[in-house]
C-alpha cells in the first residue's frame, strides 16, 4: 500500500524485507531518503538507522520511522516518526516534506 501510494505520487521506491537487505541496498545505492520500520528481521531497523548515521556517504540521508511501536526513538535523530496505523496519504505528505527540506541530492 505504502509503495503503491509513492510510485503513484511519482517517486522511485526499492523495497528491503530485511534490515541486511536494506543496509545491502543503501550501502550500493544510496537513496534520497530512507522509510524505515523499526521491527525488521536479520537486522533490527534501529540498527540500521544507526549504521545509516554511522558512514559518511549516508549519515545525510533523510530518515522516516514508521512502526507499530511504542518505543522511544528520540535518540535516533530522524526526520519523522510515524506511528501505525497511519494511511498512504500521512507517508507520501511526510516523504514531500522530508525532499523538500533540500536532502542531498534529492528528485522527484
Amino acid at each position: 500500500m505504502f509503495r503503491t501510494s509513492l510510485l503513484l505520487d511519482g517517486y522511485d521506491v526499492l523495497e528491503a524485507g530485511t534490515g541486511l537487505e536494506a543496509l545491502t541496498r543503501i550501502d550500493r545505492e544510496p537513496p534520497d531518503l530512507v522509510v524505515l520500520d523499526l521491527m525488521l528481521p536479520t537486522v533490527s531497523g534501529v540498527a540500521v538507522r544507526e549504521e545509516i548515521a554511522a558512514h559518511v556517504l549516508t549519515r545525510e540521508i533523510p530518515v522516516i520511522i514508521v512502526t507499530g511501536t511504542a518505543m522511544n526513538v528520540d535518540h535516533l535523530n530522524v526526520e519523522c516518526v510515524l506511528r501505525k496505523p497511519i494511511g498512504p496519504e500521512a507517508l507520501v505528505a511526510a516523504v514531500k516534506r522530508c525532499l523538500q527540506r533540500g536532502a542531498p541530492g534529492s528528485r522527484h
